[in-house]
């Protein structure tokens, strides 16, 4: 999934859609069965008469059942987005077969996007978090992780800060044998070359607050999604000290906005946003904690929509996010 390459023109009038349509019921199988596997399908192609039906008998004719679709028609956009979700039986429903019959469809309508992601029989997606001094979401990523509550396979971590061999940060990535690599920064070396090496067999990248700003030499090379955590509500507030800038300007509502990385700093399409309220009580300690905590859940919550197929490329710089 590459947002970068997905270009579309702009809608001009509304946009209808429909979501969570259910197409049948799981009590119509044994619940009970161990033999009933979750699978997900996202697709994306011009939108034309009879793709939602060509999709239900894909999954029907495979003993399959639907459990819910997310749908998305733009109004004089002439594309369809879909995210569905349904049970089936691996011994009815191979897994090689399950690629080949969605990849005919997909060819069927030339589709632009059609992946299938089977959670329980999938490789989870393998990450590399890219982390600089402050430790909160890198922390938090490296909990949801341990406790299961993010899909993913942490890899490694990359810093341009040093940490020593005492700290808990380093004592939890050895005691899960998860490397840990130093790689000091300047002005004229971001060290890119050497962490495209150590990411090349990576899924997608996440940058918890990482304080480098990634070159378009490296995005192009990299050819995969980069997956960002902002302190703010973009645009607001950019730059060193976001946090001083805001308790400064007396705000009332901070939040956070997780993105995509483009070669624009801080421009890519917005995949989460999250907001938590402040008063004249909260001194500067508290503020930092409530942004800092409101960091955390919007990247948590981005990075388990992606590995869910939440995510679809939407117009130019947009982002259709299909809700849990």
């Amino acid at each position: 999934m590459n947002f970068r390459s997905q270009v579309f023109g702009f809608a001009k009038r509304s946009f209808k859609t429909v979501q969570k349509i259910p197409f049948g019921s799981i009590n119509a199988y044994s619940t009970t069965s161990s033999s009933l596997v979750h699978g997900i399908h996202q697709f994306h192609c011009p939108d034309v008469v009879g793709i939602l039906a060509k999709l239900s008998e894909c999954i029907a004719s495979r003993d399959g059942n639907i459990l819910t679709a997310d749908i998305f028609v733009p109004d004089h956009n002439h594309v369809f987005y879909s995210r569905s979700e349904f049970v089936f039986d691996p011994a009815k429903w191979p897994r090689e077969q399950m690629d080949a019959d969605f990849s005919k469809l997909a060819k069927m309508f030339n589709a632009m996007k059609s992946v299938v992601r089977v959670p329980d029989i999938d490789p989870k997606y393998k990450i590399a978090v890219l982390a600089s001094k402050q430790e909160h979401c890198l922390v938090d990523l490296m909990h949801g992780w341990q406790d299961g509550r993010l899909p993913i396979h942490i890899t490694s971590v990359i810093s341009n800060h040093e940490r020593g061999p005492n700290t808990h940060v380093i004592r939890f990535l050895e005691r899960h044998g998860i490397p840990y690599y130093h790689l000091p920064t300047t002005k004229e070396n971001k060290r890119e070359g050497e962490i495209l090496e150590i990411v090349r067999d990576t899924d997608f990248l996440v940058l918890a607050r990482y304080m480098q700003v990634l070159s378009g030499d490296f995005l192009k090379s990299y050819k995969k999604d980069i997956i960002n955590i902002h302190h703010g509500l973009l645009p607001s507030f950019k730059g060193s000290n976001p946090s001083k800038q805001a308790f400064d300007a007396g705000v009332k509502l901070i939040g956070a906005t997780s993105h995509f990385v483009s070669e624009e700093l801080d421009a890519g399409p917005i995949i989460e946003q999250m907001v938590e309220r402040v008063s004249h009580r909260d001194n500067l300690r508290t503020f930092i904690q409530k942004s800092e905590d409101v960091e955390k859940r919007c990247l948590a919550k981005a990075i388990k929509s992606y590995c869910e197929l939440r995510i679809l490329p939407y117009e130019e710089n947009k982002t259709v996010v299909f809700r849990s």
